[in-house]
């Protein structure tokens, strides 16, 4: 596998930093655009790139801004609006580097939400979606103190730091998954007020307009996640089109490519793309 790291300029100047994974030796024939959870950053995902270049695709993803390398106050943006642009920058490096590949956009947890928010807003030229865990709404619901406190804020400083509240318990059934996780420097545990809010009201934009996504989407959870409602992910599978392909795992946790059974779940990925790309 190749890996090359690099620097992407944003198109309101923040320096983003990002990874591509290539097959050595072959020319791939599909690209993959990452978009990444809440707090994390792209050098989780090293595992899943292998096991994608080994099946001929190439992937890359950016650290999103506010995360991991790049630059941004921690856990910011200040609109979906932008993030939609991040991503449209990711898939354009993609394809100057692999010209003529199908594409498609593999989005987790919150940046399942960043990707599917994509797919309906801007209706990309793209191959298909595999969203993960997309976090359409909290799995608890957001105590009323934190969101008023979160609405307010969002609107007179619109990058006040709170604690994301992530129960990291409800990562994976893997505990070193979990340890890993707690120690890496490059995680943190903040969402701005701003992100915050546009994320519950981007993930109800979502749930409302479902129907309206008229390419291939593999859309995946586990039951047992404690992260994210499973329950409005079922339910944006019911409201979709005939071109959603759902899978529900019984008692999986919330990273599903981080679970005890991550190999079985990302086959199913690369046996997606491999029908899409026929």
């Amino acid at each position: 596998m190749k890996i090359i790291e690099r620097s992407l300029k944003s198109s309101d100047g923040l320096t983003l930093f990002a990874t591509e994974w290539a097959p050595d030796g072959k020319a791939p024939t599909a690209c993959v655009a990452l978009v990444h959870g809440l707090g994390e950053h792209i050098g989780r995902y090293h595992h899943v790139a292998q096991a994608f270049t080994d099946a001929g695709f190439a992937m890359m993803g950016i650290d999103l801004r506010g995360h991991g390398k790049s630059e941004g106050p921690r856990g910011h943006s200040p609109s979906y609006e932008q993030l939609t642009k991040d991503v449209s920058m990711l898939i354009e490096s993609l394809r100057k580097d692999f010209p003529g590949l199908p594409v498609f956009v593999y989005g987790h947890s919150m940046g399942g939400n960043i990707a599917l928010y994509y797919a309906i807003r801007v209706r990309p030229d793209v191959q298909g979606f595999i969203i993960t865990s997309p976090g359409l709404a909290t799995k608890n619901p957001v105590p009323a103190g934190k969101l008023f406190l979160g609405k307010v804020m969002a609107n007179i400083a619109p990058s006040f730091a709170m604690d994301n509240g992530l129960d990291l318990s409800g990562l994976s059934r893997d505990q070193i998954v979990i340890e890993k996780y707690k120690n890496d420097p490059l995680v943190h545990g903040k969402i701005s007020a701003k992100l915050a809010i546009d994320m519950l009201e981007a993930g109800k934009f979502e749930l409302e307009n479902a129907s309206s996504i008229d390419l291939p989407l593999l859309l995946m959870v586990g039951s047992s996640d404690r992260l994210v409602d499973p329950e409005k992910v079922k339910l944006f599978a019911k409201t979709s089109k005939n071109n959603v392909t759902f899978k529900l795992y019984e008692n999986y946790y919330h990273e599903l490519h981080n679970e005890p059974e991550k190999a079985e779940v990302i086959s199913t990925m690369i046996d997606w793309i491999n029908n899409q790309i026929k």
